[in-house]
This record gives C-alpha cells, structure tokens and sequence, in this order.
C-alpha cells in the first residue's frame, strides 16, 4: 500500500540552528518545526530556510549568514545580540529577534545582589570564616553599607530600568546614562559617560555591546569612580578595558567590582582571583529555570508570529 506524501501545507516549517538546541527548548519545540543544524544542512535546506535560530552565544557571522539565500530572520535566545553580524543582518534587510525581558527580572536581582556583595564584602567574609579565621584573627574589617550610594547605572532598558527601581528602594540616589533620556525615567540623565561616573559611588553596566560601546569603561571611566567607587557589570566583557581595569583594581585606583561578565569567556584574568575586593561569577545572572521558560516563550512566540505573519515580538532595532 502506498503512502501519500505530506503535502507542503503539511510540513513543518524548516528552522536552521547555528548549534543544538538547549534541551527544555529543545523538549518545548519538538513536533513543531523542522530543525537542521547549520552545520548538517545540505544544500536543500540552506536553500529553503528562511529562519535561523541562534541558541547561546556563539558568533553568527557573515559566513554563515551567507549560506542562507533566502533567509529572512536570525532568532535569538539571549537579550544580547553582539555575537550576530548585525552589519550583514542590516544590509540583507533581514529581522532580528532577542529574548526581549525574559532575563531582566533575574539579571536585575543578581547585579543588585552584586552590588551588595561588593560593598560588604560579603563573598570574602564567607571565605574568611571557612578558613577558621574568625576564631584565629577576630572580626572581618568592617565594610562601607549600601543605602545611601549614588549609583549610575549605564543602559536604562528592560535590565537597567529594573536595577534602578530596586536600588532606589535601598534609598540610593540613581542617575543614568544611555544614548538618549528617558522621558517617562524619574531618574536624573547623565549625558557624559565620564561625569556619570563622577558622581557615583556605584556604576552599574546593563548596556548592549555595540561598536559605539566596546571598551566605553575605559581607564579615565574607573579613575573618576574612584578609589572607593566600584562598578558592576551584568552587560557584556567588552564594555570594559579588562586589562585596565585589572590594573586599577590592583593598584588602588578603584574600589571594587562586581564582575558577571568577561572579555573573552570563559577565561578570566587570573589577576582577580586573589582580590578580596572583587566578586566573580560564570555569566549566570541571566539565568534561572524561571527565565529560561520565560526565553522559551518569547522565541516560541517569535517564531509563530513569522511563520504566521504577524509583527515579531521582540524584535531588535538595527
């Protein structure tokens, strides 16, 4: 007995994947679209897709763009999307998405979490006390409290807006600075990166890694925070001179630092480790099982809202 064919109304749609899927989006998606690893892909389905899903960070670059003629939107699954060619992606005419606010509840809570820690030295008392000190020495040193700060906070988006809330609540005097003010913000605008950081006891980096940004905390940036001044970044590595600010760290020049993010992950200066002024973590401020079911219903949704032809949901401004 012969088995009719799927017509073309049947099939699923086909989406291309720059690498394996995460295994809940994974588990969510089955049945739902067609996938086909970029790297599997014969010429067929290069052909024909016009969707590519991007799950992680690993680059997209124009190379891989290039493979795809028809492509149409690049999906991503994570708020930042420095790791994709925006260039070509702009010059294609093609449509990008992010997982929109699906990770700025959780970035929010963990960069105020950050912010803490530093200033109470929290992660060194935690060590000081494991080692036995406590008995052997007496008390940590006293650290400085954190109600009261003046925190600038760089990037007023989904992230940024909800660090400012929370840290206000602490009775901190926020500022901001971003490419434009924020009309509906009741907090102060900074236009000048430099004088922001003047003025702050804290800086917060919730910004997009663009060319305009890359390396924007640069050395002048920490010595006008200053030697008691500390900054906090749940952004990207690039945002800051890393090297310089190993350097400032080191020799008095700044305070402390609250570090979730790096230039080139998932190496770290080895020069932090030693510091006690200093806490580190692996890029998870974004993540928790919460947000990443959240992430799963943004792009799901994106991908519904192309293939049935309605506005994407999160789309990114290129």
């Amino acid at each position: 007995m012969e088995t009719t064919p799927p017509s073309p109304a049947d099939e699923k749609p086909l989406v291309i994947l720059s690498q394996p899927l995460f295994p809940e989006f994974a588990a969510a998606l089955a049945g739902r679209y067609r996938f086909v690893l970029a790297a599997d892909a014969d010429a067929a389905a290069a052909a024909e897709a016009r969707v590519l899903l991007v799950p992680g960070l690993a680059p997209v670059t124009a190379q891989h763009l290039g493979r795809l003629p028809a492509l149409e939107l690049v999906a991503g699954t994570s708020v930042g999307v420095d790791h994709v060619d925006l260039d070509t992606c702009r010059s294609r005419g093609l449509s990008v998405t992010n997982a929109g606010p699906a990770f700025a509840i959780d970035s929010a809570d963990y960069a105020v979490g950050l912010v803490v820690a530093v200033l109470r030295r929290v992660a060194a008392a935690d060590a000081y006390v494991r080692r036995g000190r406590w008995a052997a020495d007496g008390d940590y040193p006293l650290a400085t409290k954190v109600s009261g700060k003046r925190v600038g906070i760089v990037g007023l988006g989904n992230i940024g807006s909800r660090v400012a809330r929370r840290l206000a609540a602490f009775g901190c005097a926020v500022s901001y600075h971003s490419r434009s003010p924020k009309p509906s913000s009741p907090y102060k605008f900074v236009p000048a990166l430099l004088d922001l950081a003047a003025a702050s006891d804290v800086l917060v980096l919730s910004c997009a890694l663009t060319d305009e940004t890359k390396h924007m905390v640069n050395r002048e940036v920490m010595e006008a925070l200053g030697k008691d001044g500390v900054l906090i970044n749940v952004g990207r590595g690039g945002l800051v001179d890393e090297p310089e600010l190993v350097r400032c760290l080191r020799d008095g020049v700044l305070g402390g630092a609250g570090l979730d993010v790096y230039a080139n992950e998932p190496a770290v200066p080895p020069e932090l480790f030693g510091m006690d002024n200093v806490v580190l973590s692996d890029h998870r401020a974004v993540i928790t099982p919460e947000s990443i079911r959240g992430a799963l219903e943004v792009v799901t949704a994106n991908l519904d809202a192309f293939f049935s032809g309605r506005p994407l949901v999160s789309p990114v401004q290129l």
